[in-house]
C-alpha cells in the first residue's frame, strides 16, 4: 500500500468511530453524553444499535486496526514506534471490533453479578484498551523523541498520552461517576488527535518501503 492509502485508512477509521460515537446519542432520547458512555449509545436494548456496530464500530475498528499494523512501514524505524503501534493495533483495532461485537447490556452496568457475557466480554475488553492505550502511544512518543525531524509529531503524541493516563486514572476510580461520558469522550478525543497526526505524518512521508 502507499503512503497515502494508509493514511486515509487510519483517518477513515477514526471518522466512521466519532461519526457512529456522534449520531448514537442523537438516536436516543434523554441519553447523555456527560453522563452515559459511549457504549451505551449501541447497547443490547437500543433500537438502532446493531446498525451503529456493523456500519460504525466494527469496520472503524478493522481500518484503524490495518492503519496500525502498516503504520511504521513509513515511519523512523525503531522498535518503540513499532512496537507502540502494533500494540494499538491488537488493544485498540481489534479491541474496538469485539466491543462492537459484544454490545453492553442497558446502562452498561459494571456489577458482574447484573451482567451478560456480552457484558463481560464488552468490559473486560475495553478495560484492557484503556489499560494499554496510553502505554502504547508513550511508547511511540518516545521512539519519535530520537528523531529530530519528528520532535512536533513527539510533543503530540506525548500531550495526548499524558491526557489520556490522567482522564483514565480517573475514570477507573469512578466508573459510574456522573461525568463518566464526558471523561471517556476526552480520552477518544486524545486518541483520535494522534491518530491522525501521525497518519498525516504518512501522507506526507516520503519514505518508501522495499518491495512497494
Amino acid at each position: 500500500m502507499s503512503n497515502k492509502l494508509v493514511a486515509y485508512i487510519g483517518i477513515l477509521g477514526v471518522g466512521l468511530f466519532a461519526i457512529a460515537a456522534i449520531v448514537g446519542p442523537l438516536l436516543i432520547e434523554d441519553y447523555s453524553v456527560v453522563t452515559q458512555y459511549i457504549s451505551e449509545s449501541f447497547a443490547s436494548n437500543t433500537q438502532y444499535g446493531t446498525y451503529l456496530q456493523y456500519l460504525g464500530y466494527v469496520p472503524s475498528g478493522v481500518l484503524m486496526t490495518i492503519f496500525c499494523f502498516s503504520a511504521p512501514k513509513y515511519l523512523p524505524s525503531s522498535r518503540l514506534i513499532k512496537a507502540g503501534f502494533f500494540g494499538l493495533a491488537i488493544f485498540y483495532g481489534l479491541g474496538t471490533v469485539v466491543v462492537g461485537l459484544f454490545p453492553c447490556d442497558a446502562g452498561c452496568p459494571t456489577n458482574i453479578m447484573m451482567s451478560s457475557e456480552s457484558q463481560l466480554i464488552h468490559n473486560a475488553v475495553a478495560s484492557l484498551t484503556y489499560i494499554f492505550l496510553p502505554l502504547c502511544i508513550i511508547a511511540i512518543g518516545l521512539g519519535f523523541r530520537k528523531f529530530e525531524s519528528h520532535h512536533r509529531l513527539s510533543q503530540i503524541t506525548l500531550t495526548t498520552a499524558i491526557v489520556s493516563v490522567i482522564f483514565i486514572f480517573v475514570l477507573f476510580s469512578n466508573p459510574d461517576s456522573g461525568y463518566r461520558g464526558l471523561l471517556q469522550r476526552v480520552i477518544e478525543i486524545s486518541f483520535i488527535t494522534f491518530m491522525i497526526s501521525s497518519a498525516l505524518e504518512i501522507k506526507n512521508s516520503t519514505k518508501r518501503v522495499l518491495g512497494s
